[in-house]
């Protein structure tokens, strides 16, 4: 059981984060959710009111603005869990990648991870029971056209979740990451379309993609008990996507 626990989720307004921050609430952590998006955030409002989430609106690449969310969230009761889920996507040929699209993916998809480990750490220690989860992707096992600074990001925090396992696990956190498919967002659905999502049907051993909940799912089991053995994993959630011969 999750109950009593403190979390911090970074992109937790929309998609897979948002999947994450309600699955969390569901099994009765108190979550905060920190994203640049603020009416993503009021959207939650609901759970907000009952105490069970708090709202954290913040670009996670100013490490100033992060330190000072996470600090002011954990003076009220600690700190548990971090998930780093922010991310920033845009698609383009390697040989033309707009220099300031680089920048803004990096900017939030790996510093913004950092900014927020460091903020975190000094609470999580304190907790007895603590642990962070990065979310990684399938793409880091395949080649995606039009996606090379993402899949660069995404491998990089594949590195940087052993790294950080083998650093802090001497304070009590354990680190993994968790590693989706193709999964069915709003931000995905805005790019893909309906013979897209076929033929990433058809590359499924399952027949089928993940859904969000899956994701989250996977993130609640990694920062449980059961889990209190397994520390700098990625684990897949993409239902054999990765693997599928040719």
């Amino acid at each position: 059981m999750l109950t009593g626990l403190r979390a911090i989720v970074t992109g937790g307004a929309n998609g897979i984060g948002r999947a994450i921050v309600s699955d969390l609430i569901g099994r009765g952590v108190q979550v905060g959710a920190l994203d640049i998006d603020g009416k993503g955030l009021r959207s939650m409002a609901g759970e907000a009111e009952e105490g069970r989430l708090v709202p954290l609106e913040c670009d996670v690449s100013d490490r100033l603005a992060v330190a000072r969310a996470v600090n002011d969230f954990a003076a009220d009761g600690g700190l548990d869990i971090l998930v780093n889920n922010a991310v920033a996507f845009h698609y383009a040929e390697l040989a033309v990648f707009p220099e300031d699209k680089i920048d803004r993916m990096l900017d939030v998809g790996l510093k913004g991870t950092f900014w927020a480990t460091q903020a975190a750490t000094p609470h999580l220690e304190r907790s007895g029971n603590a642990s962070i989860v990065n979310l990684s992707s399938m793409a880091v096992s395949i080649a995606i056209s039009t996606a090379s600074v993402y899949t660069s990001i995404k491998g990089a925090l594949d590195a940087l979740t052993r790294q950080q396992a083998a650093e802090l696990g001497a304070k009590g956190i354990r680190v993994n990451a968790v590693a989706p498919g193709s999964v069915r967002t709003p931000g995905a659905e805005a790019v893909i379309t309906d013979r897209g999502w076929a033929e990433r049907e058809s590359k499924s051993l399952l027949g089928r993609l993940a859904e969000p909940e899956d994701v989250a799912r996977a993130v609640a089991f990694l920062v449980s008990a059961d889990a209190r053995c397994i520390t700098g994993v990625s684990l897949k959630v993409d239902c054999g996507m990765s693997i599928r011969g040719a």
